[in-house]
C-alpha cells in the first residue's frame, strides 16, 4: 500500500491540474493579503474562496482520477493485493496529493503572514476537507459504474453541502422563529463539515463578534478545549464513514 500511494501520490502531484489548482490558491492568498492591510481581514476573504474551492476541486478531481485509472485497478486486482489495501492505498494517494497543494497554495502564505489560532485553523480546515471530499468523491465514484452518472452525483454533493444545506437551514431558522433554536444551530452545524470549518475559523476572528446572540453560543462551545475537540472528531468521522463504506463497496464490487 505503501509503494501504491507514493506511486498515486507522485503521478498526481506532477499532472496539469494540480499544479494549476496550486497555482490558483497560491494567487488568491498573494492577492487576498496583498489588497487587505488587515490579516484578519484577508483571512476572512481567503475563507470564502476555500470553502467553495476546495471542496469542488477534491471530489471533482477524485471522482475523474478513479475512473480514469479503473483500467490500472482492474491491473493491480489480478495481482495478490487485498482490496482494502488498494481502496486506501487510491485514498491516501489522492488526498495527499491534494493536501500537500493546499498547504503550498494557502498554507504557507497564510503562515507566513502571521501565525495565529485563527491561520492554524484555516489551513487544518483545508486539509480536512480536502480528505472528507475525496473519501465522498471515492464513495460515490464505487458505488456508480458510469462515469457521468458518478460525476453528476459528486457534482450534487458538492452542491448540497456548499449551498443548498444553507438555505435549507435558514428556512428553518426562520419556520420556526418563535423558539429557541440557538443550541439547535451546534447540531445542524454538525451536519456539514464546510460550515463546521467555517465556524471553526470565524470564531477565532473579529467576525464573531457580529454574529449576535448565536454567535454567542457558537463562542462559549467551540472556544472551549471540549468544543474544540468535538468539531475535529466529527471532521475526522466526515471522512472515516465514507472512506468506510467506500472500501466496504470496493471490497464486494464486481469489477
Amino acid at each position: 500500500m505503501k509503494t501504491l500511494l507514493r506511486y498515486i501520490a507522485y503521478d498526481i502531484l506532477r499532472s496539469r491540474m494540480i499544479i494549476a489548482y496550486t497555482l490558483f490558491l497560491l494567487l488568491m492568498s498573494a492577492t487576498m493579503f496583498s489588497i487587505e492591510s488587515n490579516p484578519g481581514k484577508g483571512l476572512l476573504n481567503l475563507l470564502n474562496i476555500v470553502l467553495i474551492v476546495v471542496p469542488l476541486v477534491s471530489i471533482i478531481f477524485s471522482t475523474i482520477h478513479y475512473y480514469n485509472s479503473y483500467e490500472f485497478i482492474e491491473l493491480l486486482l489480478a495481482q495478490p493485493i487485498p482490496r482494502q489495501r488498494l481502496a486506501l492505498g487510491q485514498f491516501l494517494g489522492v488526498g495527499t496529493a491534494l493536501a500537500l497543494a493546499y498547504l503550498i497554495g494557502v498554507g504557507i502564505p497564510v503562515l507566513l503572514t502571521g501565525f495565529s489560532a485563527a491561520a492554524l485553523s484555516l489551513v487544518l480546515t483545508g486539509v480536512m476537507l480536502s480528505f472528507i471530499f475525496v473519501a465522498l468523491a471515492l464513495l460515490a465514484a464505487v458505488r456508480t459504474r458510469d462515469k457521468a452518472r458518478g460525476i453528476g452525483v459528486a457534482l450534487l454533493l458538492w452542491f448540497y453541502f456548499a449551498l443548498l444545506y444553507n438555505g435549507i437551514v435558514l428556512f428553518l431558522l426562520f419556520a420556526f422563529s418563535d423558539y429557541p433554536l440557538e443550541k439547535a444551530v451546534i447540531a445542524f452545524v454538525s451536519f456539514n463539515p464546510i460550515d463546521l470549518g467555517r465556524i471553526l475559523v470565524m470564531l477565532h476572528t473579529d467576525a464573531s463578534a457580529l454574529m449576535g446572540f448565536t454567535g454567542a453560543v457558537m463562542q462559549q462551545f467551540f472556544g472551549s478545549g471540549w468544543g474544540v475537540l468535538y468539531a475535529v472528531l466529527i471532521m475526522l468521522m466526515w471522512f472515516a464513514l465514507p472512506l468506510w463504506g467506500s472500501v466496504r463497496s470496493f471490497s464486494r464490487k464486481d469489477f
